[in-house]
């Protein structure tokens, strides 16, 4: 079944084409330019071009064209799945699972559950997590709550680095430039693309630092790459410098995400818990405590 929207045109939106109209609404350009060739869009039951004037209780149905998915579905997956209506699915990413399978003959990533789960949709993730990575993956249902969460979804993470830092919170600043390889990788150099990543302490001892991070922009292990250019970089994250002998993977874990419901508007805010061998690291750090509250730094 097609996802159906329904609309009563107010007074105060107009005036407005039936183009501008669904634009104020979320729709792309591209949906709309499909709509326009392939139908979808009624309004009072009835054919309207999208240069049409609309007119106040103007009654506008819009069905999203079915779609076939492009991933094959793996049943034997079990992922938690932390929220779920028409519109988007949240699902708490284990360790060691790509969001996107790698190709062919792949078909143990979350896009795979998602198939699966949700029959008959495309897979569109909302920003991705590395492979061990762990935490909240958003998936949008539809093109049009794609459309309009991509970019908009704020997204915290807490990780653990290797050594003591004595900043309570910081900015790290630092542009970062894509190396191609054997395994591609990005590193600072200042013609890369601007990037900024803020970070409050929690807690640290002597060989570690507990932290909550927020990024200003999304590129590709910009927090693996921060933490490394500041000479902290994560535990377990043997890529960019860390060492594995606590913990066997990079220790970040995206642990919440805060965005407004792309169809009913509502702010929603979705947590995932540290998983296990992030939680048995922390229990190091906890055995030797911070001499007061101060020292343990901040999380305002």
């Amino acid at each position: 079944m097609p996802r159906v929207f329904e609309y009563t045109v107010k007074a105060s939106e107009l005036p407005l084409s039936l183009a501008a109209f669904l634009k104020k609404h979320g729709y792309s350009r591209s949906m709309i330019v499909s709509m326009k060739h392939h139908g979808g869009v009624l309004v009072n039951d009835g054919f309207y071009r999208m240069i049409d004037p609309l007119t106040k209780n103007d009654r506008i149905r819009v069905s999203l064209a079915e779609e076939t998915p492009s991933l094959p579905a793996n049943t034997r997956l079990d992922l938690q799945v932390l929220y779920e209506d028409d519109d988007i699915l949240a699902l708490d990413k284990p360790d060691d699972m790509l969001v996107h399978p790698a190709g062919k003959g792949f078909e143990d990533a979350a896009g795979n559950f998602f198939t699966a789960h949700c029959p008959g949709l495309i897979f569109r993730p909302l920003g991705r997590l590395d492979r061990h990575t762990t935490g909240i993956c958003l998936i949008a249902k539809n093109r049009l709550a794609a459309a309009k969460l991509t970019g908009k979804i704020d997204k915290i993470y807490y990780a653990i680095a290797k050594g003591r830092i004595d900043a309570a919170s910081g900015i790290i600043d630092a542009p970062l430039l894509r190396v191609g390889g054997p395994v591609i990788t990005n590193q600072v150099n200042e013609n890369g693309k601007a990037s900024r990543t803020r970070f409050w302490l929690l807690a640290r001892n002597e060989d570690y630092s507990y932290l909550r991070l927020k990024l200003d922009t999304g590129r590709m292990h910009q927090i693996r790459v921060h933490m490394q250019h500041i000479g902290h970089p994560l535990a377990g994250d043997a890529l960019y410098g860390g060492s594995c002998n606590e913990i066997s993977r990079q220790a970040l874990h995206c642990g919440k995400i805060v965005f407004t419901h792309p169809v009913c508007g509502h702010r929603i805010s979705l947590e995932a818990p540290l998983p296990e061998d992030m939680r048995r690291l922390l229990e190091i750090i906890a055995r030797q405590k911070p001499s007061s509250k101060k020292d343990a730094g901040s999380n305002d």
